[in-house]
């Protein structure tokens, strides 16, 4: 029976890894079309305006953390190649920084969405009752919550996430700058964050906007 249960897991997690780098290379070319639309062809030439997931891949975020998180049945983390950003092209330099820093996690919160509203047609229709279509129904849950994650995660003030570009952008001032260009502290200072009891709280935030999403489409 536990053999049973392990190797569930790992199916679970085998087809949820398509999932999982759909959302971050549409997280990324989020960032690349924006920064192009603002003046800044620097993601382009490096071949990052795209959806292709492999071009956005890192190994430490996209390979190490999330078999980590797998193996020891920690919240799946994960993260992308950073976008390549010159803001020196862009003509309002803090505003279009701001906007291009957003973009990733709003285009998570909208495929959060997107998935939801599959998951709505799939009750409607009384798809998800289908034991063929019952892999589809948890894979769009998890998509959901998935996405709801990145979009809250990558809102946090902490280097290297857009959240710390956003604060710059908004407050500029040297304690802000000192955050934004904090280098290698800041993976620390995140890594410190995800395993310290302040994750909990973050953690019951997201499933409080994941069970925002079903209490409002009164599905709950």
């Amino acid at each position: 029976m536990p053999e049973i249960q392990i190797n569930e897991k790992l199916i679970s997690f085998l087809f949820f890894l398509p999932l999982f780098f759909l959302s971050l290379a549409i997280h990324e070319y989020s960032h690349a079309f924006s920064a192009y639309k603002f003046g800044d062809d620097t993601a382009k030439r490096q071949g990052r305006l795209s959806l292709n997931p492999i071009r956005h891949l890192d190994l430490i975020g996209s390979v190490v953390m999330p078999v980590l998180s797998f193996a020891s049945g920690f919240m799946l983390i994960g993260w992308a190649k950073p976008v390549p950003v010159n803001r020196e092209n862009f003509k309002n330099k803090l505003r279009d920084d701001a906007v291009v820093s957003a973009a990733g996690p709003i285009s998570n919160f909208l495929l959060a969405l997107l998935f939801f509203v599959l998951i709505v047609l799939m009750q409607n229709l009384n798809l998800e009752q289908s034991t063929a279509n019952e892999r589809i129904y948890n894979l769009l849950n998890l998509g959901v919550y998935f996405n709801i994650f990145l979009f809250a995660f990558n809102l946090l003030p902490i280097p290297p996430l857009d959240g710390s570009h956003i604060l710059y952008d908004l407050f500029p001032n040297r304690m802000t700058a000192g955050l934004l260009n904090a280098g290698i502290y800041g993976f620390f200072i995140l890594m410190v964050f995800i395993y310290s009891p302040l994750w909990t709280y973050f953690v019951q935030i997201i499933n409080s906007i994941y069970s925002l999403f079903f209490k409002l489409s009164g599905m709950v």
